[in-house]
């Protein structure tokens, strides 16, 4: 079924399709929906990850001649977070910029997406696109409904409300989102107690004293504004053993229903926006450390010799219990490793 078609059909949060009307006949321009969870902005301004959006979009709707129009819906404003990852294998959202360990409980070999000490640089998280794992990755989500469309990965940090989380030591007795299965593994046996929530609720959930620590990428720590609650930050500029695979992704639904050339156009500039995604995570990762130390906050960078016991924890639980789930787990973790 077309996008045009499917949107006639199914209205609602299905893409609509827009009239144009020229030279005395009717040409149908494409409309899809981008929805993500995080703030909005402009273009120029906000949320490297909303402005990564919205250059799609312009670069879509300016290289497609009007073919195609991609409409942005920041802050969970078209469908709740939780939601959107279902609705694009349905093919009733098109588009999102979405945490791919957010989908672990319907596809569990995407919690690899943030698997504690696996990736511990960005050149190392680049290299898997093209790379077997990233390739395997690629092909088992094709085949559960989704197109990778632009690769994203940003490392993250440990903003607290108290006392630093710093060492592994440090985490007992305390009430950490992780934002992943196999980071809660790790951080339990670490001695927390773990919560599990979208990077969006956390502000919430530290203010009202739900949750004394939140790890999350260094942009969600900014961009929710989370030092207006914390007295400490572990900062992931140095050294991160959390790294997010936060991909633009696309109903294959959808996709499929599209002519060739708009199916490449989309590719060629999901690919374009990845180093500008890139640079945008690290900046942030300097930038949190800027406006948590203007707030009062304490910051620290992990040594080697404290992300090394945070890395034997991780093997010991989130590594073995990921590849205990089924073979394409186990084979994707082994695919990882050997990437660099």
């Amino acid at each position: 079924m077309t996008p045009t078609r499917r949107a006639l059909l199914a209205g609602g949060l299905a893409a609509p399709a827009l009239l144009r009307f020229g030279l005395g006949a009717a040409q149908a321009a494409t409309v899809l929906k981008l929805s993500h969870q995080f703030p909005g902005g402009t273009i120029d301004e906000g949320d490297f990850r909303d402005r990564m959006c919205r250059k799609l979009a312009k670069a879509v709707g300016e290289r497609s001649k009007g073919a195609l129009e991609v409409q942005v819906y920041p802050g969970s404003s078209l469908m709740k977070t939780n939601a959107q990852f279902g609705a694009m294998r349905k093919g009733a959202l098109d588009m999102s910029l979405y945490p791919s360990p957010y989908a672990g409980g319907e596809i569990p070999e995407l919690n690899i997406g943030l698997m504690p000490g696996l990736v511990t640089s960005y050149a190392q998280g680049v290299a898997w696109k093209a790379a077997p794992v990233g390739r395997k990755l690629t092909e088992i989500l094709d085949a559960k409904g989704i197109v990778l469309v632009s690769w994203v990965w940003q490392a993250g940090g440990v903003a607290s409300r108290e006392r630093p989380l710093y060492a592994p030591a440090d985490a007992k007795g305390l009430k950490v989102r992780g934002g992943s299965r196999e980071m809660d593994l790790m951080m339990k046996q670490a001695g927390a107690a773990t919560l599990s929530i979208p990077s969006s609720e956390s502000y919430a959930a530290m203010q009202t004293g739900a949750c004394d620590a939140v790890i999350t990428s260094s942009t969600s720590l900014i961009s929710f504004r989370l030092e207006e609650l914390s007295k400490a930050l572990t900062s992931g500029r140095e050294r991160s053993y959390w790294f997010m695979l936060e991909p633009i992704m696309m109903s294959k639904a959808i996709f499929s229903g599209l002519p060739k050339d708009q199916q490449d156009l989309i590719m060629a500039v999901g690919a374009e926006l990845e180093s500008f995604g890139q640079d945008g995570a690290k900046a942030d990762d300097t930038h949190v450390e800027q406006v948590f130390s203007k707030a009062g906050a304490k910051v620290q960078n992990l040594d080697e010799k404290t992300m090394g016991q945070w890395r034997d924890i991780a093997r010991d639980t989130a590594w073995k219990d990921y590849a205990a789930k089924n073979a394409q787990c186990a084979e994707l973790l082994k695919l990882a490793e050997q990437v660099a």
